[in-house]
């Protein structure tokens, strides 16, 4: 099974963390780590409420790479960079 690469955005509720979107960014580790690492934010705890996971899927199972916050101007300009950087790595690039 292939390894894949994804970015979940997650909301803190008072019944716990509930994920609401996913970004596909790919089955290239390199990649992947380049998108994540362009992304705006700080390294999050417990305490935040809005956060991003950088996930790697290994035989249908995920493995949380890294974990960012970032406040909802942070989130509209992450999810440029995501969507820009798809979009590059799936139209322009072998």
């Amino acid at each position: 099974m292939e390894t894949q690469f994804y970015i979940v955005i997650n909301l803190k509720t008072s019944e716990g963390p509930q994920s609401f979107a996913r970004f596909f960014i790919g089955n290239n580790r390199h990649n992947a780590h380049h998108i994540f690492r362009q992304l705006k934010g700080i390294d999050a705890d417990e305490t935040n409420v809005l956060y991003l996971e950088f996930r790697e899927t290994v035989g249908g199972l995920p493995v949380n790479i890294d974990m960012i916050t970032c406040t909802l101007d942070q989130l509209s300009e992450n999810c440029r960079i995501i969507t820009k950087e798809v979009f590059r790595l799936f139209n322009l690039e072998d």
